[in-house]
């Protein structure tokens, strides 16, 4: 059943998935996942700390063992950034989940996004931000089910978006 599946927000950091996924979970009355305060709570520091203590690739790891962990439905999941390097982590949210990748454009999200370097990004030491949005952009579109445009948007709107995308998969 359709209405019993979650909805998994992707995106790059900046897109609104934490923000959007409490507005839509309250708005269609559904639980809240955050898989960066999931990671946060089970190792118990910051993922900035993580990145500096062990690496990028440790993060990911992390957080694929997170996100392969979440067993729901019904919930408004927002995922980290760097899920969708996860192929396994993907697949497993998508067997019981809409995928919906909030997209925003590189100017919107250096307006959003000022502390770049200490955000906790599982990204390459030598990466820019440039290069990471475009690496990423690729697999956000790969696995979407929903592309929703968060450009210019408010949180609301952006909601009110994914509600009326989200219609057609409600009824069938």
């Amino acid at each position: 059943m359709v209405e019993m599946k979650n909805l998994v927000l992707i995106g790059m950091p900046g897109s609104g998935k934490s923000t959007v996924g409490v507005i839509l979970a309250k708005a269609m009355t559904r639980p809240y996942l955050d898989s960066d305060i999931l990671i946060q709570l089970s190792e118990k520091r910051s993922l900035q700390d993580i990145v500096d203590a062990d690496g990028y690739m440790v993060l990911r790891r992390i957080e694929e063992q997170i996100l392969l962990g979440i067993r729901c439905e019904n919930h408004v999941i927002a995922t980290g950034g760097s899920a969708a390097y996860s192929e396994k982590a993907m697949h497993h949210l998508k067997k019981n989940g809409i995928i919906i990748f909030l997209d925003a454009s590189l100017d919107t999200l250096r307006a959003r996004i000022h502390n770049y370097e200490t955000r906790g990004l599982a990204k390459r030491p030598e990466q820019s931000f440039d290069d990471l949005f475009q690496e990423r952009f690729e697999l956000y579109t790969r696995y979407a089910d929903i592309i929703i445009d968060s450009n210019e948007r408010t949180q609301d709107q952006v909601c009110d978006d994914i509600y009326l995308e989200l219609q057609p998969l409600l009824k069938s």
